[in-house]
């Protein structure tokens, strides 16, 4: 958990506004659902094995157990379900919000995690997979990263190659991959009669070729085959679409094994050593909730996707505002936040100064002179007239001041 001080919040929340915008131009339409989730809720969306991923707690009122949301996907499902059912599908919604997980990752700093993300329910195979992969590549860029990786992959390959196997036996094969450890992995496949294609897993991947080999690697295996062709043909489709240089494949990728049931995608970038967002195809979820139908999403982690823009060189958000010296009462004061322009009023010049720069308000005012506290440099006007004239004069004068942090 963690505090964020004005700037680093300043900065969030214009990520997320943009992020937020960004989907909505695609018809997604936000909600918001509660960071405090019934324990049956989070636990009938991710099963039983997330009961070790949460803060729980006893609601003293009703005796019904309750957790800090660990992920906001079961909500998602939920509302679907119950609250919109009379809405024609397929549903396209966005969130924002904070999820709370007790484990944390190699690189990750805190469990709080700042998200923004979309579900579209009702929406089948490729078509649906394709939309988010756009969006995602549309939202970033609009978000000022230019260079990220989006890694795809099918979680019915490994799945279709583990059908036949006992659960602790598959769980140590998917340990043996996600770690693509060819020594572990060869150990835990011994016998199986998918030996051979599992041990190929961890080589395939890259580009297009890769997934074509894999379709070779699996001809024998004609379930598995067509997870692998389905992955190859949602490739080429956005390549089609203009995602070519954005985009990696890995037909042995087994993050979310458990829960995905088709597509599944990671996106990286530099910075943070891990995914700034990930997603995929969970289409037996909703039938958990009652309203059975295709589905598929993907969140943005916000602290990582900010790591990454500033190893980018992405401009911080710049700083506006005005620092005023005199009584705050001035009319010169109103007129300024009239015109939107963040305003407060200082006694001194010496006070006011030292105000603008350690709160990094854009400038200064006082009397017929604007200083720019970001290049600290001063310009003298005419502020002669009524409040709202030289409030003017100054509101032109900060839209030609430079830009910056």
């Amino acid at each position: 958990m963690r505090d964020l001080l004005p700037e680093e919040a300043a900065n969030r929340r214009a990520l997320s506004r943009a992020v937020l915008d960004r989907f909505a131009l695609f018809g997604y339409r936000i909600v918001t659902p509660p960071i405090f989730e019934l324990a049956q809720v989070i636990e009938r969306g991710l099963g039983a094995a997330a009961a070790s991923d949460v803060l729980r707690f006893i609601e003293p009122e009703s005796g019904d157990v309750a957790v800090l949301r660990p992920d906001m996907t079961p909500q998602i499902a939920r509302i679907v379900a119950t609250r919109m059912r009379d809405h024609a599908p397929p549903y396209r919604l966005a969130y924002e919000g904070t999820v709370v997980r007790r484990r944390s990752g190699r690189a990750k700093k805190h469990r709080q995690v700042p998200q923004v993300g979309v579900e579209l329910c009702g929406v089948e195979g490729g078509s649906g997979d394709l939309e988010l992969l756009e969006l995602a590549a549309d939202t970033l860029r609009a978000a000022g990263l230019s260079t990220f990786t989006i890694d795809i992959s099918d979680a019915g390959i490994v799945r279709e190659l583990l059908a036949d196997v006992p659960v602790d036996r598959a769980e140590g094969v998917t340990l043996a991959l996600a770690k693509k450890d060819d020594a572990m992995l060869a150990e835990r496949v011994a016998g199986l009669t998918s030996a051979a294609a599992l041990l190929a897993l961890p080589r395939l991947s890259g580009g297009r070729d890769a997934l074509e080999e894999t379709t070779k690697v699996l001809s024998a295996k004609p379930k598995a085959r067509v997870a692998a062709e389905r992955l190859l043909a949602l490739f080429d489709a956005a390549v089609a679409r203009g995602l070519g240089p954005f985009l990696t494949a890995d037909a042995g990728e087994v993050r979310g094994f458990a829960y995905y049931t088709g597509t599944t995608f990671s996106i990286y970038a530099d910075g943070p050593g891990e995914p700034i967002g990930a997603g995929g195809r969970y289409d037996e979820l909703l039938s958990r909730f009652g309203a059975p139908m295709p589905a598929v999403g993907f969140g943005l982690d916000l602290d990582a996707l900010a790591w990454s823009l500033r190893a980018a060189g992405a401009p911080s958000v710049s700083h506006d505002g005005v620092v005023y010296v005199g009584p705050s009462d001035d009319g010169r004061v109103a007129a300024l936040r009239a015109r939107g322009i963040p305003t407060v009023a200082v006694a001194t010049h010496d006070a006011g100064l030292a105000h603008a720069r350690s709160w990094r308000f854009k400038a200064l005012w006082s009397g017929a002179t604007l200083f720019d506290v970001r290049t600290e440099t001063a310009s003298a006007f005419d502020a002669r007239g009524d409040a709202d004239h030289a409030a003017g004069v100054v509101a032109r004068m900060l839209e030609s001041l430079p830009r910056g942090a």
